[in-house]
């Protein structure tokens, strides 16, 4: 193109009068450059190899039609308008032509300014569609933009939220040294248990942090009865057993913890309706609850106290199926036995080699031998 083209429309006349390409093309060329092409085909030809604004075309001509033509040229340059010429002066055909995805349709003979109007008003038209397209690609790529940034945000804060939570949870163990490590552990065994019964992400989610946060209702419970060396009394039993309402309260309002409530406030509770606090009994409690309520008594099981070292895998699974139905849900029990045991055995050494691993970077003094820490140190040597 010449300087004298650089910024003006491109126009493609296709007809197969030379007579008639001519006399658009003077007419026009004052102000657009225009181009003549004497057959649908050779006009898909050139807009092939240069864009054009803006095709009048006839529609009779030998080989493919005009009105044939129109999607073709619309497949190929979405931003092209087409206007048909035709001696047809029926309504018929111009209803023909809109329907085929041309912008207007003029008749011959045709008058020089009224298809300059035409053309002017097709290319005014062609304007607002490109702008139009330019905005929605703006739009697009504006949302896929704030999109990746509002995922990064909120990977960002959900592990800030997680880190927060393990946190509070090592907080709340440093008050039990008996449990230290039982956090990690029985949110490692409620996940496997989770996964077994096919939760989805956002149940699992509510799994992890509930039984992270299951005994944060112990912070209301005093020291000098959750450190008691011997048994509790009744009234400090009844004590102790208000802390899951007490957990749930904590957490209550809190929108993305409302299915963590759940486990914290009903892990307690009992298949047969003998647990606390409420004493709800089978699918009245909360699925996750329920899963935790086998992880956890499996931990406590296999898991070293001061009064007595963890018991053996066998006699854990066999503690279970034998309280499935009373103390737990039989669907969670039949779970739990499908689990080689060579899995839980893996979730355990990983979960205790994670709290070591947290317990070394923590301020302070180092923490103290426990058995579970003599485990530990006996799988690393």
């Amino acid at each position: 193109m010449s300087e004298a083209g650089v910024g003006k429309a491109r126009i493609l006349v296709a007809d197969d009068e030379p007579h008639i390409r001519e006399i658009l093309c003077e007419r026009l060329g004052e102000e657009y450059v225009c181009a003549q092409a004497g057959s649908a085909e050779d006009a898909l030809g050139q807009l092939r190899a240069a864009p054009f604004d803006l095709v009048l075309s006839d529609i009779v001509m030998g080989g493919m039609t005009g009105l044939e033509m129109v999607p073709h040229v619309l497949a190929l340059s979405p931003d092209t308008v087409v206007m048909i010429i035709s001696g047809q002066q029926q309504i018929e055909g111009a209803i023909e032509a809109m329907r085929a995805g041309a912008f207007d349709y003029v008749t011959k003979p045709f008058d020089l300014h009224h298809v300059e109007v035409a053309v002017r008003r097709a290319l005014e038209h062609r304007g607002l569609l490109v702008a139009k397209r330019r905005y929605e690609n703006f739009l697009e790529g504006q949302i896929a933009r704030r999109t990746q940034e509002l995922g990064r945000t909120l990977n960002s804060l959900a592990d800030s939220y997680h880190m927060t939570l393990k946190a509070l949870a090592a907080a709340l163990e440093t008050r039990d040294h008996e449990t230290q490590g039982h956090s990690e552990r029985v949110v490692s065994f409620s996940l496997r248990l989770g996964r077994e019964m096919n939760l989805n992400e956002e149940q699992l989610r509510a799994l992890e942090f509930g039984a992270l946060l299951h005994d944060v209702g112990k912070i209301g419970v005093p020291d000098a009865i959750l450190h008691k060396p011997a048994r509790l009394t009744e009234d400090e039993w009844a004590r102790m057993r208000l802390h899951p309402a007490l957990g749930q309260q904590i957490l209550r309002g809190i929108e993305f913890l409302e299915g963590a409530s759940r486990v914290v406030g009903q892990h307690h509770e009992k298949w047969d309706g003998t647990g606390y606090p409420a004493g709800v009994r089978g699918e009245e409690i909360d699925l996750n609850a329920r899963i935790f309520a086998v992880a956890d008594a499996f931990d406590a099981i296999t898991s070293h106290r001061v009064y007595r070292p963890g018991r053996s895998y066998e006699t854990a699974a066999a503690e279970l199926r034998d309280s499935a139905g009373a103390h737990f849900d039989p669907a969670v029990v039949a779970a739990f036995h499908r689990v080689p045991r060579e899995e839980w055995d893996q979730l355990r050494r990983e979960s205790l080699v994670r709290w070591q691993e947290r317990r070394a970077v923590l301020p302070g003094a180092p923490a103290p031998e426990t058995a579970e820490s003599k485990i530990v140190a006996a799988l690393a040597g």
